[in-house]
């Protein structure tokens, strides 16, 4: 596909999971990929490999969020792998998982998950804008979280400032053309939630509670997030966009 040639795209949290799937279908789709990541150098450097095996071009940046001068790092590598061109896609998909139940939550951990969750992406945004591109387009990974009641508190508050964040930001840059979604995935499997498909059952049992039937792969979220950076959606702004498969829509009757 090409609907990406000479475009350049920032992904946060890439070395893995649903980040390294975006990353590797935005190459794929034809742009040039900063893969951000936090500390795990073999798993950049997988994600970057996989990349260029099928063609793709990528760079990594190393930058640990929610640290002092974690922006200022990331940005640093930034401008170096763009080499003076513009960043036309930014997609903030880093993010902490959890800090527990209400009754298990810290303050410590309280204050870590919003860090990474929602002040690095609020400024990385405030960085990103005067390097991007007029018709750009910004990415936030929100969550299922924000509409089925779990007991991660913290968590869905942090997700539930990203809807926030994006639908008010959209408002603010669409002058510039540039557009801001959100994207709400449900349960995913990847390296971290492999149980989700340890046995037949378990993954049937949690596939039944999606519409479509079948649990959450990180290609689905990739593909809505290519859809979301191409010209194709260009009059999409100031949403959440639901990827969850139908996650807890209703009972089957």
């Amino acid at each position: 596909m090409t609907a990406l040639n000479g475009k350049t795209a920032l992904v946060t949290g890439a070395s893995r999971g649903i980040g390294r799937a975006i990353a590797l279908r935005l190459a794929v789709d034809g742009a040039l990929v900063a893969v951000h990541y936090g500390n795990n150098d073999e798993a950049a450097k997988q994600t970057v490999s996989e990349i260029e095996q099928v063609g793709g071009r990528a760079f990594p940046i190393r930058a640990e969020l929610g640290k002092s001068g974690d922006v200022d790092t990331l940005f640093a590598g930034l401008k170096y792998g763009l080499a003076g061109r513009p960043l036309d896609v930014l997609v903030n998909n880093a993010a902490l998982s959890s800090a527990g139940s209400l009754a298990e939550t810290t303050a410590e951990t309280y204050d870590r998950l919003f860090a990474v969750n929602v002040k690095a992406p609020f400024f990385i945004i405030q960085r990103a804008l005067p390097m991007m591109a007029d018709g750009g387009r910004i990415i936030n990974l929100s969550s299922a979280a924000t509409r089925v009641a779990q007991p991660e508190l913290a968590y869905a508050m942090s997700k539930g400032a990203i809807n926030a964040l994006s639908r008010s930001l959209a408002q603010a840059v669409g002058t510039r053309g540039i557009t801001v979604n959100a994207v709400a995935p449900g349960p995913t499997v990847t390296e971290s939630s492999g149980w989700m498909v340890s046995t037949p059952e378990v993954e049937a049992r949690l596939g039944a509670a999606n519409a479509l039937n079948r649990v959450g792969l990180p290609a689905d979220i990739a593909a809505v997030i290519a859809f979301l950076a191409s010209d194709d959606a260009r009059w999409v702004t100031g949403d959440v966009l639901d990827v969850t498969g139908g996650c807890f829509l209703g009972a089957r009757i």
